[in-house]
């Protein structure tokens, strides 16, 4: 936790305590300059991708932590950072995903996600004082390669989805999901093995 009496020299870089689990609260000055040059940066994206995605791309890779060869990102694009998002190669994300980036997001090489996917990392104390006092933390997502999550898919923090495996539309993710499997519902809950 950051202390009153602590000076930037002496204090952690908040972003790396954030990434690993710490508790951090949202309205520091520094998080709020990192969330505003991100937004303006993910809008110039947007604009530049409707008149030509090709020319659009580096703004993108400059936006992403990475950003794979032949992945691509249709707009809108919400997230926290983006620098703490990193897409593999040939990876395919449709109109509309959320990636609440303040832990990391790690999606692998050729995955396909449908419309409006939302990836969120921060989670909130369930204990009424420190949550009213806005304290937060996050836990990392991690896709791994080929999988495909279907449209309005919900994945929660620190869940991670194997590779090859598939997450039906609408499902709400809260934990692991196995490689090679098909889950689907809200608990999504493997149906099936591939």
């Amino acid at each position: 936790m950051t202390h009153a009496s602590d000076t930037p020299a002496q204090r952690p870089d908040i972003f790396d305590r954030m990434r690993a689990g710490e508790q951090y609260r949202a309205e520091d000055p520094e998080i709020e300059a990192r969330q505003r040059a991100a937004r303006r940066l993910a809008a110039r994206w947007a604009t530049a991708y409707h008149e030509d995605p090709d020319t659009a791309r580096p703004l993108l890779a400059e936006l992403l932590g990475s950003l794979g060869e032949d992945a691509e990102v249709r707009p809108p694009l919400h997230l926290d950072y983006g620098s703490h998002l990193r897409i593999g190669p040939r990876t395919f994300v449709n109109y509309g995903l959320t990636a609440l980036d303040v832990a990391d997001i790690t999606i692998g090489a050729d995955c396909q996600f449908g419309p409006h996917v939302q990836l969120l990392t921060p989670t909130h104390p369930l204990e009424p004082e420190p949550r009213r006092e806005k304290w937060e933390s996050a836990r990392p997502i991690t896709i791994g390669d080929n999988v495909w999550l279907g449209g309005g898919v919900l994945v929660l923090p620190g869940v991670t989805i194997g590779e090859n495996s598939v997450v039906g539309a609408g499902s709400v993710v809260t934990k692991d999901i196995p490689s090679n499997t098909v889950a689907v519902g809200n608990p999504a809950r493997v149906v099936r093995t591939l």
